[in-house]
């Protein structure tokens, strides 16, 4: 398995395995997720590095990796998880080509409008499900995000999470918890669902017209919410690859250092296969 998992015991679940999910972290917030026959793929980002993007009221940052799967080289996609449009470290120019040729994109109410070409839009705690046959349904609920601090919504724009059910999951749903500071919402997906498995998005995002304003999660508040749920996985994504993630992987290992928490890290470009 191409996964480096530390920072202590597992926390109580049954040893025994009933299902598993292939998970390529590919760069920043891109995932590419494999899991009974669905291929899920999550704010898909392809454009090569160097470029700078406008995040609008005077804010910016510069991609400085390239993703580690390219496009060509991705597998048929069943659907794009896209927890919010509007923003280049999310989507950017070729992950946004890429659209069309996956069987579905689900995304925020306000993006699907912008998207068109019937992307599925959901406004938190709303389902939305994958079927196929030959395969098992695949159940998505969009879970709550706030991109910022108290009153940011009409500057940053609609985010959304995504926790993920299926037929067979021995551990709880599989969460993605989208870009998002620590607060309420968050807090109430444990009280919707047992979270067997946590993709984190992290980065202590800020920006330098806003000063210490914070965007996204950083390590400290992802120990504060995964000891909440106390979920089996805990997968850092959303933390490298781009100029303001402020908090990078030795960040969030320290942050978690003194928790009763394991983190898995996904070598980038690398399958590594979780116990969901």
């Amino acid at each position: 398995m191409a996964a480096d998992r530390r920072r202590g015991p597992r926390l109580g679940r049954a040893a025994r395995i009933v299902s598993e999910a292939r998970i390529t972290h590919i760069g920043g917030p891109t995932t590419l997720i494999e899991v009974d026959g669905w291929r899920l793929l999550t704010d898909p980002t392809f454009d090569p590095p160097g470029r700078r993007y406008a995040f609008g009221w005077g804010s910016a940052s510069r991609k400085l990796a390239g993703p580690a799967v390219a496009v060509d080289e991705l597998p048929p996609i069943d659907a794009v998880l896209l927890t919010h449009d509007q923003h280049a470290d999310n989507l950017d120019d070729a992950g946004r080509a890429l659209l069309p040729s996956a069987g579905a994109v689900v995304t925020t109410a306000s993006g699907a409008q912008r998207l068109g070409g019937g992307a599925v839009g959901l406004r938190p705690w709303a389902v939305h499900t994958l079927r196929r046959s030959g395969l098992p349904p695949l159940e998505i609920t969009a879970t709550p995000c706030r991109h910022g601090p108290p009153l940011s919504r009409r500057i940053t724009g609609d985010v959304v999470g995504f926790a993920l059910r299926w037929p067979g999951q021995e551990n709880g749903v599989l969460w993605i918890t989208g870009d998002s500071v620590l607060y309420d919402g968050l807090r109430q997906v444990g009280t919707r669902f047992d979270v067997g498995t946590v993709l984190l998005h992290l980065g202590g995002v800020r920006f330098g017209v806003s000063g210490p304003l914070r965007y996204t999660m950083t390590g400290a508040d992802g120990v504060e919410l995964c000891s909440l749920l106390k979920p089996r996985t805990v997968v850092p994504v959303h933390y490298e690859g781009w100029s303001h993630f402020h908090q990078g992987r030795d960040g969030i290992e320290d942050a978690f250092s003194g928790a009763d928490l394991e983190l898995t890290w996904l070598d980038l470009g690398k399958p590594g296969t979780v116990p969901i």
